[in-house]
């Protein structure tokens, strides 16, 4: 049987070099090399989400792969698709890089300029290695997907769009249905999660910030149970605390719930930093909330553009969530996807804070009524999104959920963006 090689090299002249020696090895198949560390996880994702089968065997990493670092690339491969050995291709092969690699979960390392002979041999033996594991995990049976968890980010147009009532129903509508849900508040210096559910807490998100190795044991002692059964991760009491927390450490974080939960909500806020800005990267879905105004509808392309400048996400790949919506808004949900060139929800949030008001102030947000106009179209925005496990004997026009008495709109899931 062949053996698949993904190449994932961002420089022209290297993907060459690399190509060409690796069509010399005998019995290898390479296929299309990807060009940065989007790409290849994108790639992995939807191989795995048809069979891990279809994974290839070995992936190929060179050292100036980016937007994300190499090392922090192979340790988001080793996380999500443990079936795949990773090789890391650099021009530093002393012991010091040689262990960093195995640490973040290379299975090899081959040193630049390349030479037949050492790339052949690890080839072969992290192929090998490959085939054995999954020969072990399909013993097993179905106990691998591959994928892991799916991450939504929100993120707001700019303050006050509604980005974390947003994020906190999704989370909740997705519990309710029976998924295994956390709800992280990345928005470090002004999260406002904890307000909203009237939480008091001894551990935030920064606390994990200087953690190398975050155990299952680890991120349980982070993590708060609230009584919703949603997991929360919050963003410290102590707005200063938010420089602590860099992106490598978002990355671990995510990557780490990813692993431990069905969805992950991350609530990224209004500004920009530089975990949040990580998180959007990682994100299955990177949603955007704004209102239908001027003012946060140009903040939106504003993000929108900042994102693909910075080679975070692609408009084509971020959808907008319209809030505070009314028939008679001159701003309707085709103008706002013409403007910023993304994905718009077909769910829209209608514009009644009268709802909201009582819940806000006494911080229990997740006591909304559950025949209220707003709860309704944002747990109908988690069953357009995919959120939602519908329960036995739910029905095309509408459904009910596990841990909900109302009757919730489930729309089928849309295709958002490739």
């Amino acid at each position: 049987m062949p053996t698949r090689i993904l190449p994932a090299v961002g420089d022209a002249d290297a993907v060459r070099s690399l190509t060409t020696l690796l069509s010399q090895l005998p019995d290898a198949e390479p296929v299309a090399p990807v060009v940065d560390s989007t790409q290849l996880v994108d790639t992995l994702a939807r191989l795995a989400a048809e069979s891990v089968d279809e994974l290839p065997e070995v992936v190929v990493v060179h050292e100036r792969i980016g937007p994300v670092p190499a090392l922090e690339l192979i340790r988001e491969v080793a996380l999500r698709f443990p079936a795949v050995g990773v090789i890391l291709v650099t021009t530093d092969a002393s012991p010091g890089l040689f262990q960093a690699a195995m640490d973040y979960g290379a299975r090899g390392l081959v040193a630049l300029p390349l030479s037949y002979e050492e790339l052949a041999s690890r080839v072969q033996a992290v192929a090998q290695w490959s085939v054995g594991v999954r020969r072990h995990l399909g013993a097993g049976g179905d106990v691998f997907t591959g994928v892991g968890g799916t991450v939504v980010t929100v993120s707001g147009a700019k303050g006050g769009v509604g980005a974390t009532l947003t994020a906190i129903q999704l989370a909740l509508a997705a519990q309710a249905s029976g998924r295994a849900t956390a709800l992280v508040d990345m928005d470090l210096q002004t999260g406002d999660v904890a307000s909203y559910l009237d939480v008091q807490f001894r551990r935030s998100v920064v606390d994990l910030a200087a953690i190398n190795d975050i155990s299952p044991r680890v991120l349980a002692d982070a993590v708060f149970r609230h009584d919703t059964g949603v997991s929360l991760l919050l963003a410290p009491g102590e707005g200063e605390r938010g420089e602590e927390m860099t992106d490598r450490a978002a990355r671990q974080i995510v990557s780490a719930l990813r692993s431990r939960y069905e969805v992950v909500v991350v609530d990224c806020g209004a500004q920009l930093s530089g975990a949040g800005a990580a998180a959007v990267e990682m994100a299955d879905l990177a949603l955007l909330v704004t209102t239908p105004d001027v003012v946060a509808v140009r903040g939106a392309k504003r993000t929108v553009r900042m994102w693909d400048r910075l080679q975070i996400r692609k408009a084509e790949e971020t959808t907008v969530v319209v809030n505070r919506h009314a028939r008679a808004s001159e701003i309707q949900p085709p103008l706002i996807q013409k403007i910023t060139g993304t994905a718009v929800a077909a769910t829209v949030v209608p514009a009644n804070f009268k709802e909201l008001q009582a819940a806000v102030d006494a911080g229990r947000i997740h006591e909304l009524d559950n025949k209220g106009a707003v709860k309704q179209a944002l747990w109908g925005l988690a069953g357009e999104l995919g959120l939602m496990r519908a329960t036995e004997g739910a029905h095309r026009g509408g459904g009910r959920f596990r841990g909900d008495r109302g009757s919730v709109s489930f729309r089928r899931r849309r295709e958002l963006g490739p």
